[in-house]
């Protein structure tokens, strides 16, 4: 059995089997990520719920794995070289599983470096503009006065689907017909801004024809369907 002792995080989440990989997650768009990523791997995994309601990231035990105070974060017990390896940000996650595995991440170097571009272009801009527009539209940030920062992400996050659209024009999935860790990394955020934040009408999500396609055809997959409902919120 894998000695985990080395990382307090497993004081505050006992793992139930140390020999499998840990994930540390809640199905926020960026924690789905990675459940969805385990689901489709096949890949034997322990997950458990994490309550950013009530600031659990906060505390010293979950800071011990990701000092950024943000979910999802792993521990693999096989990791490189046979040993334990931490590691958060989901982006780095779904490249680590993806290499660590040989699944969803192209061979093909030009075709690898196109996956892993459009997965930094959902770290790089859809999340972070996504996000503010869901804090200026639908939480807090909707009260404010000043609707100048709600009008640049509202525009921005529109522009966004409009590169979206036209990549997926004609194709199946970012890469055409291989399905990959890009459309993983964007499928959480797609939907959230349409569903959870409601803002499809005001970054016209409905005159588009091509993102809604590709939405459905993932909503479609089992283990997406699986993955965007693990972990059960706390």
């Amino acid at each position: 059995m894998t000695d985990l002792s080395a990382f307090p995080i497993t004081k505050r989440w006992p793992a139930k089997n140390p020999d499998i990989l840990q994930l540390y997650s809640t199905p926020t768009p960026n924690g789905v990520k990675v459940s969805i990523m385990l689901e489709e791997i096949g890949l034997p995994y322990e997950a458990h719920s994490i309550n950013i309601g009530i600031n659990e990231t906060w505390g010293p035990e979950y800071l011990s794995l990701n000092p950024n105070g943000k979910i999802p974060a792993i521990i693999d017990p096989n990791g490189p070289g046979g040993k334990p390896l931490g590691l958060f940000e989901s982006g780095a996650i779904l490249l680590y599983l993806a290499e660590k595995t040989g699944k969803l991440l192209p061979t093909d170097p030009a075709a690898r470096y196109e996956v892993i571009q459009w997965v930094m272009f959902q770290m790089a801009a859809i999340g972070p503009m996504f996000g503010q527009l869901g804090f200026f539209h639908k939480f807090a940030g909707k009260e404010f006065e000043d609707k100048r920062p709600f009008e640049r992400y509202r525009a921005e996050s529109e522009r966004l689907l409009k590169v979206l659209e036209s990549r997926l024009t004609g194709r199946q999935f970012i890469m055409g017909d291989e399905y990959t860790i890009a459309d993983i990394a964007l499928i959480g955020w797609v939907r959230n801004l349409n569903g959870f934040y409601g803002a499809g009408e005001i970054t016209k999500y409905n005159e588009l024809t091509a993102v809604p396609a590709w939405v459905e055809r993932l909503l479609a997959r089992p283990a997406v369907e699986r993955g965007l409902n693990i972990p059960p919120r706390a």
